[in-house]
């Protein structure tokens, strides 16, 4: 009840309510003494001892001796235990609690000068990243201890302790084992402040060297001259489209995906309703993203299918999502408020994650906690508009340096009817739930569902990191209608100005744009409002009809995803040479006057406007807050052409899951698509621009030839002696520049006589110059050995990479070597 005993927190109360009971009987001039008692010598519970609590154990006598005197102290409660002053047992921290009685070897402050001098000198000798793994392999040790683990094999690196099964009494106690190993003071929250071992290491590392230099985030720059492109895409729209090729094929080829409400959503209905609906909205693989069960029910709809579409998105721009932890990447989501909260109120179970689960703020929050993302992250809602307006927000963030690049897009899902049922006795409501954009027809929106995501980044930076370009962001604007005919209704030169900020952003003039991805919700009143904006904007001064269409008339109106449909459809449709037709057009609204500009709504496919510069698209989207957007978008630049790999053979495939079972779907997927695509590009892409889970499998021609569990370990690089050379041996590693360029600084120093390559005298100096080039491109690839072991020339090589021998002295020994096999007698 004073200080707390680890694993002893039932007897707290207890005891509280003797010492309370003591002080009260006290008050009232009755005997009554409470002491607490520090653990006695090889007695009861505390015959183990506990070095970590600071404490040093009572022997019986003293004991004894301690209770006689504490009943002739006055006050009714008293302590008895012992500390030792000079060093607690084990070199353990003193309690906080009684920190103040300890006179010698406090630390006054954390940083190298009060670190474990042994630590800080051997790290010293180590490379920056030996010294991560190394402090990471200490934390992981410390941390089995403490959860009884029989190695540190059983902690992962990069799996939060939370999830490792650390409470809050287990927290503490590894802070205290790291502070007594390391010698720094650590803070209480240590374990939370840095939720892993690898984080908490690169920590500890920068505390005990003094290294402060900046993580490998993008530095803050501002940039008005590096346009902002788009280098990945990902969505989930109705139709069964799971991707941006999906979305291309369902426009491309003329279809609609409207259809009847879902039937497990426990709408009652008055009568049914159509509209565009995610029919697999209730899956998710919550485990994927290591979230419960029970939290990922709590979770509003929008927030798990946000989750695998950034996922995906981050993937398809050829990113390891692992690899954005710690970066400065922005998280710019549209989304509006949902039911979902209300269809949780009442049922038991959830408590504690109803908050979280259904938040509009913690949709893209939850993304930036699970990605590790520290950049900039919010949720936008200005509802229809929202997915453009958070796409304009992250391209300014960008330009601006306050993220190195970001993610954005809109997600929608229906928790309820109410948006039916809301728009329809108003009148505003489709009744066969199709949007019929700009048609005479028009007669309402139909509603739908949706998420799309984006990838922007920096032009620099996407052509020094590789990316493929799928399109720039030339442009983009935000404003309001402010006091315009009401609160809803659209305004037409509010309309009109945003496209001119547009286009002044991108320093372009009306006539430059091809076509415009209209807004389109299929209304009387809102299709003529966006129509007369178009025709007094794009509509003037241009040699060609500006080409007008709506991807509503497909989906439906997706709100807060619909802008960003609207955007991955002009990027498919710029990277095909292909303007998709306007469905469930009749005749053009005769509520517009089409005469006043030149804009044509495209009614047929029609190929891509031919010009001596690249294609470019608008795409419009009004919020009923009055909030309206409008983005430009640019062809791709031209990319440099490609490198081919070459691979002798079979290419190899690797694959990687979180469970077997997604392993095993995720073999039968690569297998399909292996008769598809170039193997060597695939298993390039396998390889490196996919996150590597812990199930993994290779396949070869498609079927698996390894399979099994990977650990965290460690790895050695093993230098073998005379007997595996062969003519012509490494000759093709040659083409890698950081194998050359060891191979051939070594030569130089080596005596290489022409001889057969059999000869001990020739093969020993050319087996060394051979494994020193081979560490080194290893080395260039980012493996780095734990151990190295070496026999006969070898032994020499591992000299040299380890820094104990300069490579001029390590070829001093290998030409003396060579120099006396060359006069033995072969076998002498």
């Amino acid at each position: 009840g004073v200080i707390g005993s680890a694993g002893q927190g039932s007897y707290a109360a207890a005891n509280a309510y003797l010492d309370a009971l003591a002080a009260y009987r006290h008050g009232l001039g009755l005997p009554a003494t409470s002491i607490a008692w520090g653990p006695w010598h090889g007695l009861g519970m505390t015959a183990t001892p506990q070095p970590e609590s600071g404490l040093t154990p009572i022997s019986a006598e003293r004991g004894l001796a301690m209770f006689d005197h504490a009943v002739r102290q006055t006050a009714g409660h008293v302590v008895a235990l012992l500390v030792d002053t000079a060093r607690p047992i084990g070199g353990a921290p003193v309690p906080a609690l009684l920190r103040d009685l300890v006179k010698a070897g406090r630390r006054s402050a954390a940083g190298p000068a009060a670190a474990d001098s042994a630590l800080t000198a051997a790290l010293a000798a180590m490379r920056p990243e030996d010294q991560t793994a190394h402090l990471t392999e200490l934390v992981r040790t410390e941390a089995a201890q403490v959860l009884g683990h029989a190695s540190a094999a059983d902690i992962g690196a990069r799996q939060e302790f939370r999830d490792q099964g650390f409470t809050s009494l287990t927290a503490v106690e590894l802070r205290n084992r790291v502070a007594a190993v390391t010698g720094l003071r650590l803070p209480a929250t240590l374990v939370f402040d840095y939720p892993n071992p690898a984080v908490l290491a690169a920590y500890l590392r920068t505390e005990l060297t003094g290294d402060t230099a900046a993580p490998a985030a993008a530095p803050v720059v501002t940039r008005t001259d590096d346009p902002i492109v788009i280098v990945g895409m990902s969505c989930r729209y109705p139709g069964d489209v799971r991707s941006p090729e999906d979305l291309w094929d369902l426009v491309a080829g003329g279809r609609e995906a409207t259809a009847d409400a879902p039937a497990d959503r426990g709408w009652e209905l008055p009568e049914p309703v159509r509209g565009g609906f995610l029919y697999d909205a209730a899956d998710f693989d919550a485990a994927f993203f290591g979230i419960s069960p029970r939290e990922a029910v709590a979770m509003d709809p929008q927030q798990r299918i946000v989750l695998e579409t950034t996922w995906e998105a981050i993937e398809r721009a050829g990113i390891d999502a692992h690899s954005l932890a710690g970066t400065t990447t922005g998280v710019y989501l549209g989304a509006a408020d949902t039911e979902y909260a209300a269809l949780l109120a009442g049922i038991p179970g959830f408590e504690g994650f109803v908050m979280t689960g259904t938040t509009g703020s913690v949709i893209s929050g939850r993304v930036a906690y699970t990605l590790g993302l520290e950049g900039p992250s919010m949720t936008v809602d200005t509802a229809c508009s929202s997915s453009l307006v958070a796409i304009h927000l992250a391209a300014q963030a960008l330009r601006l340096g306050e993220c190195s690049l970001a993610l954005a897009g809109g997600v929608a899902v229906l928790s309820s009817p109410a948006s039916f049922t809301e728009f329809a006795k108003q009148g505003g409501l489709a009744a066969d739930g199709r949007c019929k954009a700009y048609s005479d027809t028009a007669d309402g929106t139909g509603w739908a569902e949706g998420a799309g995501v984006l990838v922007l980044q920096r032009l620099s930076d996407a052509r020094r990191e590789g990316r493929t370009v799928l399109a720039v962001l030339a442009g983009s604007a935000v404003n309001s209608d402010g006091a315009s005919n009401g609160l809803t209704a659209p305004n037409g030169p509010s309309q009109q100005r945003v496209i001119r900020q547009a286009l002044a952003s991108a320093g372009l003039r009306g006539s430059d744009v091809d076509v415009v991805e209209g807004h389109g919700t299929g209304t009387r009143l809102g299709d003529p409002i966006e129509v007369g904006a178009l025709l007094a904007t794009y509509g003037q001064e241009r040699e060609t009809p500006l080409l007008l269409g709506s991807i509503k008339s497909n989906l439906g109106h997706a709100q807060a995803a619909a802008g960003v449909a609207g955007v991955i459809k002009m990027v498919q449709a710029m990277r095909h040479g292909t303007v998709p037709r306007t469905l469930h057009v009749t005749e053009p609204s005769s509520h517009i006057d089409w005469a006043t500009g030149a804009v044509d709504l495209v009614t047929e496919e029609m190929p891509w406007p031919r010009a001596d510069r690249p294609r470019r698209a608008a795409v419009s989207s009004f919020g009923v807050s009055g909030t309206n957007a409008h983005l430009i978008l640019e062809g791709a630049p031209v990319p440099a052409a490609p490198v081919t790999p070459t691979v002798a053979g079979p290419a190899p495939l690797i694959v990687s899951a979180r469970s077997e079972q997604a392993l095993d779907a995720q073999i039968e997927r690569v297998a399909a698509a292996a008769g598809i695509v170039a193997a060597a590009d695939a298993g390039f892409s396998l390889a490196t621009a996919r996150a590597t889970f812990d199930h993994r499998a290779v396949l070869l021609a498609g079927s698996p030839v390894a399979r099994g569990r990977a650990r965290e370990g460690r790895t050695a690089f093993v230098f073998s002696g005379q007997g595996s050379q062969r003519p012509g041996m490494g000759a093709e590693l040659m083409e890698f520049p950081a194998f050359r360029a060891a191979y051939e600084d070594v030569v130089a120093l080596l005596d290489l006589p022409e001889a057969d390559s059999h000869r001990t005298g020739w093969a020993q100096p050319a087996l060394f110059a051979l494994q020193v080039g081979l560490f080194r491109l290893l080395e260039s690839f980012g493996m780095r050995p734990d151990v190295l072991i070496g026999h006969s020339v070898g032994e020499l090589a591992v000299a040299h990479v380890s820094g104990v021998l300069s490579l001029e002295d390590a070829c001093v020994v290998v030409n003396a070597r060579a120099r006396l096999m060359q006069a033995l007698p072969e076998g002498g």
